[in-house]
């Protein structure tokens, strides 16, 4: 998809999120928007929250994606980019509770998968500008099927398709995604949880209070990330489960802010495959947490003999050496760790885009959306 295209001559400005941005914002750099948006996260995390557990409307949404899901067959969460990340979260919660779900790219599963889409119970769809031509796409080719939709922007064509819809909550983001990653990966592990019939405010208000407490902290050692980072010819960034989900959007994020090369994998994708090129040339951010976090640091101490840089990002105590930069981040309930790996990464792409400058400029309209 290529959404950076000029928009007609004589088209209304289409402002990111539905709203005109603020004067003073035009002037500034992807780095300070970079900035910026990372530390309203924790704000605006709260803020979702406080809406999902009080909002009459919300609610009843809520209860919706509960009654379209119970019907058989699987439920879906069909995103790209950043919204299949978030997506990532939602699908693993039904997972692991036994529940049958998939996590799919929308590009994909319009041009390949839409024969099999009657077997779905329950697609939810996640798109922060609610205007990808691939969303798009499916919400009208959809039309007779049992849809949701997760999206950033109640002005956009997939807000106005969507019968059922759940807000991000995130304001608008005119850099890389930050905060509407955040907020969509919460409010698909809240759907996730409501079609379960699963209590969710306790865990997520502890996981929003651990992501709080550990951005300063983590955004202050971000030089010397960097320099521990500094001169890798690529970086690797794993995770599993949940931490799949923000490995991904570390990825992205070091990518588009910074241009340097970075790939994201499951432990068990790197292990069986990338793990035999290590050497003094690599850097992989690991992170071990949740119930999987053993095999986390037992790769990170494999990359290590391979002679290999490893950023360990863990709810244990790990001694520091010269090849192993350890960061503690205290433990959530299962799958909040997709929120709160993503710390590390991104106090490192700031670092990276102070030194070098950011290659992504701030966006402030839409451009022409299309495949």
């Amino acid at each position: 998809m290529d959404d950076n295209k000029q928009q007609p001559q004589g088209s209304s400005p289409r402002w990111v999120g539905g709203i005109e941005p603020p004067k003073e914002l035009l002037s500034a750099t992807g780095t300070q928007i970079l900035e910026m948006e990372c530390r309203q996260q924790p704000e605006r995390l709260r803020e979702l929250l406080t809406q999902y557990a009080t909002d009459p409307a919300i609610q009843a949404e809520l209860k919706e994606f509960r009654r379209l899901a119970a019907k058989p067959g699987p439920v879906l969460w069909i995103g790209m980019g950043a919204s299949y990340c978030s997506s990532i979260s939602g699908s693993v919660l039904l997972q692991s509770s036994g529940r049958l779900s998939f996590y799919v790219d929308a590009g994909e599963w319009l041009h390949y998968a839409m024969p099999t889409w009657p077997d779905a119970a329950l697609s939810i769809l996640l798109t922060t500008s609610g205007e990808s031509a691939e969303l798009v796409a499916l919400f009208e080719a959809g039309k007779d099927k049992s849809l949701g939709l997760i999206c950033g922007n109640p002005a956009s064509t997939c807000w106005n398709l969507a019968e059922h819809k759940l807000p991000i909550l995130a304001g608008p983001e005119y850099g890389n995604a930050t905060k509407t990653y955040t907020n969509a990966t919460a409010a698909a592990i809240i759907a996730a949880s409501e079609i379960l019939g699963r209590p969710w405010q306790r865990d997520a208000d502890r996981a929003a209070e651990i992501f709080s407490a550990h951005l300063d902290p983590i955004f202050a050692m971000r030089g010397d990330l960097e320099s521990f980072c500094r001169g890798a010819a690529n970086i690797e960034v794993i995770g599993r489960g949940a931490g799949y989900g923000g490995a991904f959007m570390s990825a992205l994020c070091i990518r588009e802010m910074s241009g340097h090369r970075a790939a994201p994998h499951t432990g068990a994708g790197f292990k069986h495959g990338p793990n035999l090129d290590v050497d003094a040339t690599h850097v992989a951010i690991i992170f071990a947490l949740g119930h999987t976090a053993d095999l986390g640091i037992k790769l990170a101490q494999e990359c290590n003999r391979r002679g290999g840089k490893v950023v360990l990002v863990s709810s244990q105590e790990q001694p520091a050496t010269e090849n192993l930069f350890p960061v503690r981040i205290d433990a959530v309930p299962e799958p909040w760790e997709g929120i709160t790996s993503l710390l590390v990464p991104q106090a490192l792409t700031l670092a990276m885009v102070e030194r070098t400058g950011s290659r992504l400029k701030p966006r402030f309209q839409y451009g022409v959306m299309e495949q």
